[in-house]
């Protein structure tokens, strides 16, 4: 008994010494940035003379130079006051302890810095005398850095993740000779694509993201000046049905404007990227404007590329593919490389050992190995190294989330494709071959629209649903399904989809939305303890792609038009890039529907020059028809 009794105090005192190391480990983890690195606040002056809030992190050993990482965000540089200090700076835990100067910058119109905000700023290709945009705003920055910062080695990197993201690819642009390398994660290309936009569809989803970028500020700030919409429920999906049409929201976006000198509230003032969504249904100037992708043709040769994304991110999937896309094809000889994952939204900046999309698991140090030995090793090949072209890094670096496996190639996407066609046939078969002229009917109800999603809840931006189980939605009336045989040998889809459809509709107005649905064999058990309780991998319906198309867009984003009722009409969709195999023994599943809600905002079904001016009598069910012969056109690896 003596003798257990030891053991025991022996191992309690283990436990007791291994929780006293581990709460050492993490305060000195904690405190590793202002153990390590000095901390300095400036006011950079543009060449329109606004003055832009920079915080630099320089490392303390002096002994060194260091090559500048910069990250311009709308987010924050905080914490404010050169005394406080974030508990992680730069791209990874690995860059921040190795050593670099790390910066980061309000920019213009945001928190500290001065100016006015305009959200996606237009880039102005022929420039007058001191006129600015965020490329100069960029390359100011870069100027003063090079030539202010001690200890510098005269190399400047960018990164940032999502908005962040979309100012390093704008970093590229009529780039500063510093600029060396950057790496645009999850960037913004397009607003009428990307986050908020889908093919013309507005994302409802993102209301509360609204007041985020729409606040008017005109004097710098280090305390949040707006705030975000209370629901007053947890249920967003009975939220946006009561509330009806588009312009019952509008209340939620006027704020009391404060008058700074009486510091009185005076008037109302509308939220102004709420009312640039809601007077600018169509993708006219102001969108096209915004826009970046189309300026990729300015990116010089001494700059390299890394472009990051998630196959699963709901916010920003059109833009890392297009960014890449566009600077492969206008500046070919380029270093510029693309490296997609099992992610959501930035997943790959996480420090989690288990990699995990809503309820899928995807494989264990997955981002970890990342950071580790892609991301680090481009930054330091190109601001530390000789910069050559020959990084050891692959041109494209891309996970087979079907396999869950890498994959290393020459090219995105890879040459050894081939094109191949399933049919939306009858009795729910997609089939190799077209088997019949006819239709499938159903009833598209706008008082019981399709959810995204079987959860109830509200979200700031939803994620989750990307992979998510697609049984709920497969068991409607109203959502189409067409599925293959048990496949006897792998399918691996490499590349973009697109959706061909046939279709007709009782009304003048529709969505179409298309879900590409990996169905798992009835055999398989759970293998992510996350996973919620109501789910089983047991004939999981994994949602692999999936997008809208406004109808009204079929033929140009610029011109909508209605429908000629019952009239068969060509509907083609994108679908952005997937690499996915469905593995011998699954199905491969198309969805067809026309309600996403509230994924996106519920379309009248009747023709309205501008749906978020459209009145309550406006909407009406409408019957919907899918023509057999519609097809799906995948990239298919041989």
């Amino acid at each position: 008994m003596k003798s257990l009794f030891k053991l025991a105090c022996l191992i309690i005192l283990i436990l007791s010494c291994t929780k006293q190391e581990t709460k050492i480990k993490e305060k000195k983890e904690d405190t590793f940035v202002q153990d390590n690195y000095s901390k300095k606040e400036v006011a950079i002056t543009m060449r329109d003379g606004v003055k832009l809030h920079t915080t630099i992190y320089t490392p303390k050993d002096t002994s060194k130079v260091y090559p500048i990482l910069l990250q311009r965000t709308p987010y924050s540089c905080r914490p404010y006051g050169e005394d406080k200090f974030r508990k992680k700076i730069g791209p990874n835990p690995i860059l921040m302890k190795e050593g670099n100067i790390i910066v980061y910058q309000d920019v213009r119109g945001r928190w500290m810095s001065e100016g006015v905000y305009d959200n996606m700023r237009a880039y102005v290709p022929n420039k007058k005398e001191k006129q600015s945009d965020e490329t100069t705003d960029t390359y100011d920055t870069i100027d003063w850095l090079v030539k202010n910062t001690k200890h510098n080695n005269g190399k400047v990197g960018t990164w940032g993740i999502s908005y962040p993201g979309h100012y390093a690819t704008v970093s590229t642009i009529d780039a500063h000779p510093a600029l060396k390398a950057a790496s645009p994660q999850a960037c913004i290309g397009d607003f009428f694509f990307d986050d908020f936009h889908h093919n013309g569809a507005f994302l409802l989803s993102y209301f509360k993201a609204i007041s985020l970028f729409g606040t008017y500020k005109d004097q710098p700030t280090d305390t949040a000046w707006y705030s975000f919409p209370d629901m007053k429920t947890q249920d967003q999906y009975q939220f946006f049905l009561d509330k009806g049409p588009l312009k019952n929201l509008n209340s939620y976006f006027q704020y009391d404007k404060l008058d700074t000198k009486t510091a009185n509230n005076t008037n109302k003032i509308d939220d102004f990227f709420w009312k640039e969504i809601t007077e600018h249904p169509n993708y006219d100037s102001v969108w096209k404007s915004k826009g970046i992708i189309q300026y990729l043709d300015r990116v010089p040769s001494t700059v390299a590329t890394m472009v990051v994304g998630g196959w699963f991110d709901a916010e920003d999937l059109y833009g890392p593919l297009e960014t890449y896309k566009n600077i492969e094809k206008h500046q070919p000889n380029n270093y510029n490389t693309l490296v997609f994952g099992p992610w959501d939204h930035g997943g790959w900046s996480r420090n989690k050992v288990k990699n995990t999309v809503g309820n899928y698991y995807f494989g264990d140090s997955i981002s970890l190995n990342f950071q580790k030995n892609i991301e680090t090793k481009f930054f330091n090949h190109f601001l530390k190294g000789n910069g050559s072209k020959n990084s050891k890094l692959a041109e494209a670096h891309v996970f087979d989330t079907g396999k869950r496996e890498w994959k290393d190639y020459y090219v995105w996407p890879p040459k050894n494709i081939k094109k191949q066609t399933f049919y939306l046939s009858e009795n729910q078969e997609l089939t190799a071959a077209k088997k019949s002229d006819s239709k499938v009917d159903f009833v598209s109800d706008v008082k019981h629209p399709v959810p995204y999603s079987e959860d109830i809840k509200t979200v700031f931006t939803p994620r989750k649903y990307m992979t998510d189980d697609q049984r709920f939605a497969a068991r409607r009336p109203d959502v189409l399904v067409f599925e293959t045989d048990i496949l006897t040998e792998d399918l691996t889809l490499a590349g973009d989809i697109l959706a061909k459809l046939n279709v007709a509709t009782t009304g003048t107005a529709a969505d179409w939305i298309v879900k590409v649905i990996d169905v798992h064999p009835a055999e398989l058990k759970n293998d992510n303890k996350e996973m919620q309780t109501h789910q089983k991998l047991s004939n999981y319906h994994m949602m692999v792609r999936s997008e809208v198309m406004r109808g009204r867009f079929r033929n140009d984003f610029s011109k909508p038009e209605p429908f000629t009722p019952n009239k068969k009409t060509a509907v083609n969709i994108k679908l952005q890039d997937v690499f996915h195999t469905i593995k011998k023994g699954h199905k491969l599943q198309i969805q067809v529907q026309s309600t996403w809600f509230p994924l996106i905002d519920l379309n009248p079904q009747t023709y309205v020059p501008n749906i978020y001016k459209a009145d309550k009598k406006d909407f009406k069910t409408q019957t919907h028809s899918v023509f057999t012969d519609s097809s799906i056109e995948f990239n298919v690896l041989k």
